[in-house]
Formats: structure tokens, C-alpha cells, sequence
């Protein structure tokens, strides 16, 4: 069987590649995607266009990292966040509940400039997986957490959905970027090109 060829920047087939869509944004704020290992090769997957748009940012797959991994990355520099929502039954799957978020540390204000040494990390994965991914890596339950509220609907219409407020990766990660950046970044870029990925996404759907 011949072996189909692949893109070297985006991963993907040459006849899918998705590098047409890239927008890069310098992002104030330096984001952590950890990509489940499923998600790597899934067609629909938002994450790999987002690490490509935003150039303050890096992609690491795995499920569980290990603690090597993370005592590679932390360092007192960072103010480290992870974007996961409040999940209440998160106790009785034995996830250690977050600590509470500095919001001096955070030092979101349209006035002032935005606080370089925030870190922002996200799960790649489907809500089972991304569970998982936290119950696994005890350091990422030890990150004050960040969660988003009154986002506008989800361009991502083309994948399954956990809830009618779910958003895609690459969206979450904008959301977010834009709150802690005090909206001094413009990501409308990043999000049209996401818009125009699921579009032609949608065309390749029976």
C-alpha cells in the first residue's frame, strides 16, 4: 500500500493540508497545549491550526506526562493556569480540587499592560479523555483554574458536543487569551480562519 504524504507543517495529507488557513498572532500570553494521542490524526481536531496561528505557543501529545515533564516547564517565572471548567463531581473521581486563583497575579485591567508571566494550559482531548488527562497528571490538578463564561455560539458545528456551550480547542484557547491579555490582542484572525477550516471540513462530510 502506498504510504500517503504528509505535510511537514500541519501533519496532515497533502491533499487536506490546512496550512492555507494559518493567521499567525503573536499571543501575549504563552499557551501549553497537551494533546491526547487520539486526537492527533483526527480530521476535525481544532488544535494543531491553533498552535500554528499563535506564535507563543507549543504542543505536546501525550495522556499522562509524568513528572519530569512538568518539572521541566515550571518555573518560578510563570504564573501557571489551566482552562478547565468547574466540574463538581470531579471529588468522587479522586481529582484533588483546584487552588484558588490570584487575581493580582492576574492583573487584568484595559489600562495596564498585561502580565507577561501568566501561563495558560489546555487539554486537547474529547470530556472523558481530558478527565482522565487530569486525573492522571496531579500537577495540572494543582493549577488554579480559569473557565469561561458568556462565550459567543461555537463555530465548531461540525463535531459532536458535549453541552450547547462547548467550544472547540482552537476557540476556548482565543476566549481565554483575550480575558487574561485584556483584549490587547486581535484574534479575529485566528477565529475566521477556524470558521473557514470547518467549512471546508464540512465539504469532505457525506
Amino acid at each position: 500500500m502506498t504510504k500517503r504524504l504528509l505535510c511537514e507543517t500541519c501533519l496532515r495529507p497533502i491533499k487536506t493540508c490546512i496550512c492555507k488557513h494559518i493567521q499567525r498572532v503573536e499571543n501575549l500570553v504563552s499557551l501549553i497545549i497537551l494533546q491526547h494521542p487520539l486526537e492527533v490524526h483526527e480530521v476535525k481536531n481544532s488544535a494543531r491550526l491553533l498552535h500554528l496561528c499563535l506564535k507563543n505557543s507549543r504542543i505536546e501529545v501525550g495522556e499522562s506526562f509524568g513528572s519530569d515533564f512538568f518539572t521541566r516547564l515550571q518555573t518560578d517565572q510563570y504564573y501557571d493556569l489551566l482552562l478547565y471548567p468547574d466540574t463538581p463531581e470531579e471529588k468522587s473521581l479522586g481529582i484533588a480540587s483546584p487552588p484558588e486563583l490570584d487575581s493580582c497575579r492576574l492583573n487584568i485591567d484595559q489600562n495596564q499592560k498585561p502580565n507577561k508571566t501568566i501561563r495558560l494550559w489546555i487539554l486537547d482531548a474529547t470530556w472523558r479523555k481530558s478527565r482522565k488527562m487530569l486525573y492522571l497528571n496531579p500537577v495540572l490538578q494543582a493549577m488554579p483554574r480559569l473557565s469561561l463564561q458568556d462565550c459567543p455560539p461555537s463555530l465548531y458545528t461540525i463535531r459532536k458536543a458535549h453541552s450547547e456551550n462547548q467550544l472547540s480547542t482552537l476557540e476556548a484557547s482565543c476566549y481565554a487569551l483575550q480575558k487574561l491579555e485584556a483584549n490587547k490582542v486581535d484574534y479575529s484572525p485566528v477565529l475566521s480562519a477556524f470558521a473557514a477550516f470547518v467549512e471546508e471540513q464540512r465539504s469532505f462530510l457525506p
